[in-house]
């Protein structure tokens, strides 16, 4: 359990990256991850002289591109660690072919970590298939609570890695000068402190409620909505400019666009002023935002399991 899904990869650029990743290594990265998975490891590669290279957005798919990201892994990488399902533009990632790479071309021990703040919620999402070695997630995405998330990790992996923070509950045994202190197994060793109960708690019910929704339903709804929503906003033509793949290719039922002749913020206010929530901005992707020639933001409209179709034609009429 952490704080959040930044709270999570902050900890594996600790407790794993520190002890693992040193001078001239190499960290993948890619131009579409949210800055929870790009400034912790610019942080680690200023701690430690690593080098980060960053593949190329695919603007068909949406997501990472495949060959280009395969070209930068070679025996120096030591880290790939990449968004599932894009916040901004809904593409899908291809893990597989990543973790592929990796196995066959980096470095021994290197490790793949995915961002699935994105998927977790919205599609079935089986860990011991995607063969990665660490999964974020966040709680308040998954219709929990704000302030928890998650760290998944390769129970050999978890055991390799050192304390991140330390305290009560993390601990085996604490000496003075008599002994050397030692630490409690994973997850254990990663929760220093008081856990966050009430949030845990409230994450749990979060999650029975969609294991009874039903993730294959919750994908299927989601699908139908996105394709409406898109075909909706499409339907303006020139005036709107919408960034992503088409509908049957994303896996987050969300579009980011823009407005001729209208800031993305002033066109988010007006919606609100019609009774519809939207967000604008960066969306935490600021380096996406510049390649996708927009530095000024996007809108984004994003819909979830509780969305119906009703309310995507009252977005549109407004």
């Amino acid at each position: 359990v952490a704080a959040g899904a930044t709270e999570a990869i902050n900890l594996v650029a600790h407790a794993w990256g520190d002890s693992h990743i040193g001078p001239g290594d190499e960290i993948v990265l890619s131009e579409l991850e949210h800055h929870s998975n790009l400034v912790p490891w610019q942080l680690l590669a200023k701690r430690t002289g690593a080098v980060i290279r960053y593949a190329k957005l695919d603007l068909t798919t949406g997501s990472v591109d495949a060959d280009d990201v395969a070209s930068l892994i070679s025996s120096k990488t030591k880290l790939v660690a990449v968004v599932h399902v894009s916040n901004v533009l809904g593409g899908v990632a291809p893990v597989e072919q990543i973790v592929e790479a990796v196995r066959k071309n980096a470095a021994p021990g290197a490790a793949v970590l995915l961002d699935a703040c994105q998927s977790a919620p919205h599609a079935p999402l089986d860990v011991s298939t995607l063969g990665v070695d660490f999964i974020a997630a966040s709680g308040h995405k998954m219709c929990g609570p704000t302030g928890i998330g998650f760290l998944w990790g390769r129970r050999e992996v978890l055991e390799d890695m050192r304390p991140w923070q330390g305290g009560g509950e993390m601990i085996g045994d604490v000496y003075l000068d008599d002994g050397e202190t030692t630490f409690a197994a994973p997850p254990a060793r990663f929760e220093a402190g008081t856990p966050p109960i009430a949030e845990a708690v409230a994450l749990g019910v979060a999650c029975d409620y969609l294991r009874d929704v039903g993730m294959d339903a919750i994908a299927s709804h989601e699908r139908a909505l996105v394709s409406k929503l898109y075909a909706g906003l499409e339907a303006f033509g020139d005036r709107l400019t919408l960034y992503g793949p088409p509908a049957e290719k994303r896996a987050a039922a969300l579009v980011a666009f823009n407005a001729e002749g209208v800031h993305a913020s002033d066109l988010a206010f007006f919606l609100d002023q019609e009774g519809v929530a939207v967000r604008a901005g960066h969306h935490c992707t600021q380096p996406l935002h510049q390649r996708l020639g927009c530095p000024g933001g996007t809108v984004r409209a994003s819909l979830a399991l509780y969305n119906t179709p009703d309310e995507i034609d009252a977005f549109l009429e407004a």
